[in-house]
């Protein structure tokens, strides 16, 4: 099984009416017998992730999902949780038996459409019988790509996989830089990784890891250090080190203690700017100057861990908001993939560097803020902002724009 990021996962998602054979159509992709087929509608309830290597595309991700017409208030719950997915996935394939689209495919299909996912059309059972002419002439008139298989018999599936590769979106990876474009080689990065209760034990974060990677496929220097050591790596060199990189929430202390003209800015600023968010972000940031009495912040966490006593998202943030503006604030926190329906009831949303999620996930959060008027920043620029270090922490960014 491969073992990269799952933030850095191909997200597809498998919808349909129950019975349309997704789980089979796993399956048959996969050449495993991964996903639980029956001939009971409804055996597939919650989302399920069937991680998996797909050449040419790498590592995806497969999303097994409820069907679209499921009943009763539990099978509604079920298709709220499958509509969900959609926020997460790089592309969709819709399953269809090759009857006629009924209201619940319509419906959903609209949806996918409206979000602007890439979608593939397959439809099964082709050893029973052809699809009917109006799912076809559907297809045909809003230019969706469609396939005919039976995911029982194993035909059409080479066809699906072709189409699959075909309509993928490009992963921009490989382009996305860290930091790259602001070092070269022989340049000396000091990396500041505070250890403290809220850090994994035995390892690094992502980012930390990810960065310091691309340190070296440079050909420079990483030194990592906590930030308590900080002063000491400073006097430890001959020279001053080209960049200095640090968790934000330390950037008060690593912003006093690195002189000038030394650059310095933050993980979460830089993987804003990998996952292609940063400017929407940084429109964002002077919302915390517009705050008044009485508004809501949401703090949205993309992933889900133990809160810790002095927890960044229930606890520092708050404070530091609080004391920044000087107003009576009120904090919602929402963690995982758990996004809110009343997103106008926010006067900000303040979300985490998104290391755990993809940047499809990353950028519909941030669009269906921007749609409904929400300004939304993240959590490196909102503490460099509180901290007096903002203008600072942006400026390597802003120097390889020019």
């Amino acid at each position: 099984m491969s073992t990269s990021p799952r933030g850095e996962r191909l997200i597809i998602a498998l919808l349909g009416r129950r019975n349309a054979g997704k789980s089979s159509l796993i399956n048959a992709l996969i050449g495993q017998e991964v996903a639980i087929v029956s001939q009971t509608p409804g055996t597939t309830t919650d989302p399920v992730a069937k991680h998996y290597e797909l050449a040419p595309l790498g590592p995806v991700t497969f999303y097994d999902t409820a069907g679209v017409d499921d009943e009763g208030e539990l099978g509604q719950k079920r298709v709220a949780s499958a509509r969900k997915i959609l926020y997460r996935a790089d592309l969709v394939i819709f399953i269809n038996d090759g009857s006629g689209f009924d209201s619940h495919e319509l419906d959903m299909l609209a949806q996918i459409r409206e979000m602007k996912i890439p979608l593939l059309m397959v439809f099964n059972k082709a050893d029973l019988a052809q699809p009917v002419e109006a799912n076809l002439i559907y297809c045909q008139k809003l230019k969706i790509p469609h396939v005919s298989i039976s995911a029982k018999a194993k035909t059409g599936i080479t066809e699906a996989r072709d189409a699959l590769v075909k309509l993928a979106p490009k992963s921009g990876s490989e382009e996305r830089v860290i930091l790259s474009d602001m070092i070269k080689a022989k340049d000396r990065i000091i990396l500041v990784c505070p250890i403290d209760s809220a850090a994994p034990k035995g390892r690094l974060i992502l980012p930390q890891v990810q960065t310091l990677r691309e340190i070296l496929d440079r050909d420079a220097i990483g030194i990592m250090v906590k930030d308590t050591e900080l002063k000491d790596a400073l006097a430890m060199l001959e020279q001053p080190p080209d960049l200095v990189v640090t968790d934000s929430q330390v950037i008060e202390q690593v912003n006093r203690e690195t002189p000038e003209p030394i650059e310095l800015t933050t993980f979460s600023i830089l993987f804003a700017r990998y996952k292609g968010e940063l400017d929407v972000l940084l429109t964002g940031i002077d919302q915390i100057d517009r705050l008044k009495d009485g508004d809501k912040v949401m703090i949205a966490e993309a992933c889900s861990h133990h809160a810790q006593e002095d927890d960044i998202g229930r606890v520092k943030l708050p404070r530091w908001i609080s004391e920044y503006t000087g107003k009576k604030l009120s904090y919602e926190v929402y963690a995982g993939h758990d996004f809110p329906e009343n997103l106008e009831d926010f006067a900000l949303c303040v979300h985490c560097g998104g290391c755990m999620i993809n940047a499809a996930e990353m950028n519909r959060r941030i669009l269906e803020c921007y749609r409904r008027g929400v300004p939304i920043t993240n959590y490196g620029l909102l503490i460099c902002k509180v901290h007096g270090a903002f203008e600072r922490a942006i400026a390597p960014l802003m120097r390889v724009r020019q």
